[in-house]
């Protein structure tokens, strides 16, 4: 029953638009024979052809054309009386060639108009998969955070023998299961935070921080990690031994986790007996922070896509990671309006540094 009205629209559409056509012909026909024969309006045929191609397709195009063709040189005939001259004989012979062009030019215009169409129509399809995934994996992350902190919780309750005594041994399995469900914790939380930021945008706290404190602090708490797969993790002041702050305008806790997943990926990628450095480089305009490390290096191939969404690249590098914590720090190292790039080291090893605008209170930078 639904069908019939449609019908009938279309059927409505379609002899409208014919009536339209028709009436531009006639009205261009007239314009032609009431006239001189000098007097070329054929031209005015362009139009006419234009809408059939866009609104009929190539067939009555083809008519529309070769109507209009016909009409422009047979006006030189009729209504007769007039003497044929060769200019005007040149001139109907011009608008002709003008309306075959057209005709033919505006069904390959009709033809790139669909393809554009259906190359929009793929995209947008495309679009909207990206976004039923992302959502997909945003409330998948979010609903694995419950389960994840509940056997955190019932591991730790174990540990503090709430339920009985516990073996030394027993207590090395319990700590290996916190650390692990930890681990998961973290990569969730990273997944989480990656989703929320590349969708809502990242939202900083801004105050003055030092990003001395920062290294010395990321340092700190991965002490025991480097001492587990025998890293030597050390800090450098720039050309001088001294201590001197690093003052930015920025976002402590977000800084605090570019240092920890940049520090992580220098230790895991390093080899028994390597070093891991931090670097901190005061300059003009910008606080510079490099980590540095003996590993074996970054392929080249690799380095467009180091700091993308998901990336774990295949090299003599140890570690394998989640390829969220790089893309995450450059998230938040763009957000403070600063720069992140990579490089490798001559004889051996990787450097991961970026720089973020110094604080403009000179005072506070002494």
């Amino acid at each position: 029953m639904l069908l019939l009205p449609t019908k009938l629209l279309t059927k409505n559409s379609r002899l409208s638009r014919l009536v339209v056509m028709l009436a531009l012909f006639v009205t261009v026909v007239l314009m032609e024979f009431i006239t001189p024969t000098e007097y070329v309006f054929g031209y005015f045929y362009t139009g006419p052809i234009l809408l059939t191609n866009s609104w009929f397709g190539v067939g009555a195009t083809f008519i529309a054309t070769t109507s209009a063709v016909f009409l422009t040189i047979v006006n030189l005939f009729l209504p007769g009386g007039e003497v044929i001259k060769t200019s005007i004989v040149a001139s109907r012979a011009i608008a002709a060639i003008a309306l075959i062009v057209t005709g033919v030019l505006s069904e390959r215009l009709r033809r790139s108009q669909e393809a554009i169409a259906v190359t929009c129509a793929k995209l947008e399809s495309q679009q909207e998969l990206v976004k039923l995934r992302e959502d997909f994996a945003s409330t998948l992350t979010h609903d694995l955070k419950t389960p994840l902190l509940g056997a955190i919780e019932t591991i730790k309750a174990f540990q503090q023998e709430k339920f009985g005594p516990v073996l030394p041994t027993q207590q090395q399995v319990l700590n290996t299961m916190a650390r692990s469900h930890r681990t998961s914790l973290q990569i969730v939380e990273t997944l989480l935070d990656v989703y929320r930021n590349d969708t809502e945008g990242l939202k900083l706290d801004l105050a003055p921080v030092d990003l001395t404190n920062l290294a010395e602090e990321a340092a700190s708490s991965l002490i025991a990690l480097a001492a587990n797969r025998r890293v030597h993790l050390s800090i450098s002041y720039g050309d001088s031994d001294w201590r001197h702050a690093l003052w930015v305008n920025g976002d402590a806790l977000q800084l605090e986790r570019v240092f920890n997943n940049l520090l992580v990926n220098a230790i895991n990628h390093s080899p028994r007996g390597a070093r891991v450095k931090i670097f901190l480089e005061p300059q003009a305009s910008y606080q510079v922070v490099k980590i540095l490390d003996t590993g074996a290096g970054i392929q080249p191939e690799q380095f467009p896509h180091l700091f993308e969404r998901f990336y774990q690249g295949h090299s003599n590098r140890q570690a394998k990671g989640s390829g969220l914590g790089l893309y995450l720090s450059r998230q938040i190292i763009e957000a403070h309006g600063g720069i992140i790039r990579a490089e490798n080291r001559v004889p051996t090893g990787a450097m991961f540094a970026f720089k973020l605008p110094i604080y403009p209170f000179p005072s506070l930078t002494a």
